[in-house]
């Protein structure tokens, strides 16, 4: 229901100047399809739109000038996301998949 939503608004021709709070928009959504998402998010911030996005997905930490906030036990602070547990986990994943299988399942 929330992507309906943001395509939606997305189709507005006066979409502008809104902040907008998604929680996990990438669920259910291929690597392509969240691409496309970070070029729909970034025709709103054009717009001087902003944005609060909860996520797990490396992909979508990448979009530029975001502020990545970590919540851990310590707190809340600002990370790169190439320091996110996501990335690393993801990264490690893709860059070995067979070592990573092998080790999940032995």
């Amino acid at each position: 229901a929330q992507r309906v939503k943001l395509a939606k608004e997305l189709s507005k021709s006066s979409t502008g100047q809104t902040l907008y709070i998604l929680d996990e928009p990438e669920a259910a959504l291929s690597p392509m399809r969240m691409m496309r998402l970070l070029c729909y998010l970034q025709q709103l911030v054009n717009n001087n739109s902003q944005f609060i996005i909860s996520t797990h997905s490396p992909i979508l930490m990448t979009f530029p000038n975001a502020e990545i906030l970590e919540i851990t036990e310590e707190g809340i602070h600002s990370v790169d996301y190439k320091d996110t547990e996501h990335f690393i986990i993801t990264k490690r994943f893709m860059d070995a998949p067979g070592k990573m299988i092998e080790s999940l399942l032995n």
